[in-house]
């Protein structure tokens, strides 16, 4: 039998057929000494093939084999700093929530997501929200940073979580897909789905009451159907995406702006820092790359990301 992994609690797995039926289910002991480097060879959203079984007149799944990821995000294992683990696999869209105060959210955060967002291969949407309590100048500001970002290929749209607006836009995005929310703490990803799917709202704040209660040394995300054919991830103790690994010399690549004048440079590797007839230093010069992006870009490079979040980010 074939299903998705729907909710995962480190020993036991409920998964999801086609048709509908749930099974609880455990893994074969060898997925546990296989080359994966994570605290959880299985994750939710994995597809997965099961056979039944049946004790003590209770049927339960075991799972023999898991199918390719199209993706998968990380974050490092608490208790063993050298392996990692999967929050969550086959994610079609995540949506960073985005406020200007009350928290404002930085470009240097906004640029680290959608980094780690190009890296694992998942369509990153940036949501504006609160637009219905900015004054004229600060709309302005909304509306620069949201230029900003389209021009490199993302899509952005202010929306007020509180009225309603923009929302169907949203929802519109999400249709049959596999989502994530994401952002700060404050940020509005309560009220948001919320107001998406009031009954989903209901389970996730359950999810976060029970997280609180102890079980802080590991995170079980768990998915959720919504009544218009997509599915939500609910990731309760998770701080944003994982740091991804990466050589510096490939970061510029998850920089879609970097990665297009990439071929321009004089150096095959180049770094785009120090070294003579760069592209995308003669694009910063031009204006054509927006300084904020090219000081996250330095920032990452330089190994200060963790530091940045540490000192300055609280993230849902």
């Amino acid at each position: 039998m074939t299903g998705t992994v729907y909710k995962s609690t480190g020993s036991w797995y409920t998964v999801k057929t086609d048709n509908g039926t749930i099974y609880e289910c455990r893994i074969k002991g060898k997925f546990r000494i296989q080359d994966i480097k994570s605290t959880n060879p299985v994750s939710v959203g994995d597809r997965v093939d099961f056979k039944l079984e049946t004790k003590n007149d209770q049927e339960t799944g075991v799972i023999e084999h898991i199918h390719e990821r199209q993706n998968y995000i990380i974050r490092k294992s608490v208790n063993l700093s050298k392996q990692t683990h999967i929050i969550a696999a086959n994610i079609d869209v995540v949506f960073l929530i985005i406020t200007l105060n009350n928290p404002p959210t930085f470009t240097a955060f906004i640029d680290r997501f959608l980094v780690t967002a190009e890296a694992y291969t998942i369509k990153a949407v940036l949501l504006f929200n609160k637009i219905d309590t900015y004054n004229e100048e600060e709309l302005l500001e909304v509306k620069y940073l949201a230029a900003l970002y389209r021009k490199i290929g993302y899509e952005c749209i202010g929306i007020s979580a509180k009225t309603g607006k923009n929302v169907d836009q949203v929802k519109a995005l999400m249709r049959d897909k596999v989502c994530m929310f994401s952002g700060h703490s404050g940020v509005g990803k309560s009220t948001l789905v919320n107001l998406i799917e009031p009954d989903l709202a209901l389970k996730t704040a359950a999810i976060s009451d029970q997280h609180q209660q102890g079980q802080h040394t590991t995170t079980f995300a768990e998915m959720f159907d919504v009544s218009f054919g997509a599915k939500i991830i609910d990731t309760p103790g998770i701080k944003g995406f994982g740091v991804v690994d990466m050589d510096k010399e490939e970061l510029g690549d998850y920089f879609p702006e970097f990665f297009n004048l990439k071929s321009e440079c004089k150096f095959n590797n180049c770094l785009h820092v120090n070294e003579p007839k760069c592209a995308i230093k003669k694009a910063l010069d031009n204006e054509e790359i927006a300084w904020s992006r090219y000081k996250s870009y330095l920032q990452i490079l330089e190994g200060e990301e963790e530091s940045y979040r540490k000192n300055n980010y609280d993230e849902e």
